[in-house]
């Protein structure tokens, strides 16, 4: 069995994976909040955590991982949209109004992470199914001593917690100093953080000891965890911008919740996004949602391209020139491996895969697959990288069957060669071109292939 080498956040090195039953392989990723659409910072971790999903698949049987994403649907951002649409003249309840916006939301989320080729977690557990969970681990770090309650709140006792700010490499007073925290009358301390709190008639509650009231968010991830992979399991995954406070709050209260278990073994963070060598930032007007690019006609295998050629530990830049490029890519490839049967992943991805998930190198050994020819090792190893799957080829077939236009400019050449008038040659090959049709002409015959910015509409006038 290959070995796997991945970058534990918890420990800042490089250590060797070895889960804790092989036969069951078990990751944790924190998945939205379903109160609007997926933006293209949210697609980066879980095109990534995707991707490891893949190799752990490959690496120790797709029957012996388990993966779970959860949907948190109940957020203080989910009632505010709901609360806007009431606002509006909406005649319907808070709850249908909220129900509605989280079944649309949720609905949107897969089509967006399909279209981008990444796989169907094992489970997709949403926060409103685990409320008793919650209760029941809230209740159990209250008796623990590492929780109170207090005006109807029950809050988190960060110093009960000697670990505190392990995973972030801080300290709790410098993270008092450094950050923006809550300050509440119902508070021992600033950094005391809420697992339980009220609900007015018009938000969603749940009976619980402490009146009727909502989960605060980490402790949602922690019960969901616990109840679906135990109380240790091998890997958390999610965006930098979770580490502190979310994840470092889901150790805290799972380590106080279950002392002798180790929680999570393996801590991934993948990096932010840019745009355009900028933040993406609806002011800056380079903001876009997944959706967005879906729409603009991006095709979903090449977002994916994009993301994994950087490192997931790299920040990443999207650009308009690296789509471009990813998708001339792409269509070759596609090209190259058309009718044929995958062969076996080839060493040099899957030694780049369990390097750290080393995407960037892994596309590199794609790269050489495709000069030397080989055409099933590329589509198979592709396959790692969820590229190349014949259910995402639909956007490179539309438009690219360019067999006559390839014979009639050989015909054209052919007749040049006789008149020596390659006008009518170069009149077709400029057309092609702008259209986004890569030409290749050589003693052999004339090859058409779609390639970036490739436009089937531009070629009626040519037919």
């Amino acid at each position: 069995m290959v070995t796997i080498r991945l970058h534990n956040s918890k420990t800042r090195k490089k250590e060797v994976f070895q889960p804790l039953d092989p036969a069951n392989v078990r990751m944790y990723v924190c998945g939205p909040t379903v109160y609007d659409r997926a933006h293209l910072g949210n697609g980066r971790p879980m095109v990534v955590f995707d991707t490891l999903y893949r190799l752990l698949r490959h690496v120790y049987g797709a029957d012996h991982v388990t993966y779970v994403r959860n949907f948190t649907d109940v957020d203080d951002k989910i009632n505010a949209t709901a609360a806007a649409r009431k606002a509006a003249g909406d005649p319907r309840s808070m709850e249908a109004l909220i129900h509605e916006r989280t079944e649309e939301t949720i609905g949107w989320y897969h089509a967006d992470m399909d279209a981008l080729g990444a796989l169907r977690p094992t489970h997709e557990p949403r926060a409103t199914e685990y409320i008793g969970p919650m209760v029941a681990m809230i209740e159990g770090l209250i008796a623990g001593g590492h929780a109170y309650a207090k005006e109807g709140h029950v809050l988190f006792r960060v110093r009960s917690y000697k670990d505190y700010g392990a995973l972030s490499g801080r300290s709790v007073d410098d993270m008092i100093a450094g950050a923006r925290v809550e300050v509440a009358p119902f508070k021992e301390d600033p950094m005391d953080f809420v697992l339980w709190k009220p609900s007015s008639e018009e938000e969603p509650g749940w009976a619980s000891p402490w009146g009727r009231g909502r989960p605060g968010w980490h402790i949602e991830c922690s019960a969901m965890s616990y109840e679906l992979l135990g109380a240790s399991f091998d890997i958390h995954g999610g965006g930098l911008d979770l580490q502190f406070p979310h994840h470092e709050n889901e150790i805290a209260q799972s380590c106080c919740a279950h002392p002798k278990a180790e929680f999570a073994r393996f801590w991934l963070h993948n990096e932010m996004l840019q745009v355009e060598g900028k933040k993406m930032s609806k002011s800056l007007g380079n903001f876009f949602t997944v959706r967005d690019l879906l729409d603009q006609g991006v095709p979903g295998e090449v977002i994916r391209f994009v993301y994994l050629s950087t490192h997931y530990r790299k920040p990443m830049d999207w650009t308009a020139e690296k789509a471009r490029e990813a998708e001339g890519t792409l269509r070759k490839w596609r090209a190259m491996v058309s009718g044929v049967d995958a062969g076996a992943p080839v060493a040099s991805v899957i030694e780049a895969l369990c390097d750290d998930l080393n995407t960037a190198g892994a596309i590199a050994a794609l790269h050489d697959l495709s000069r030397a020819g080989d055409a099933a090792g590329l589509k198979a190893s592709a396959g790692l990288l969820g590229l190349l799957d014949e259910g995402m080829g639909g956007w490179c077939d539309k438009g690219a069957d360019l067999s006559d236009l390839a014979a009639r400019l050989a015909s054209l050449r052919a007749e040049a060669m006789t008149t020596k008038n390659f006008a009518p040659v170069d009149a077709l090959k400029s057309a092609l071109t702008d259209a986004g049709v890569e030409v290749r002409m050589s003693k052999a015959g004339v090859e058409l292939l779609p390639g970036p910015g490739f436009d089937p509409a531009k070629l009626e006038a040519l037919k």
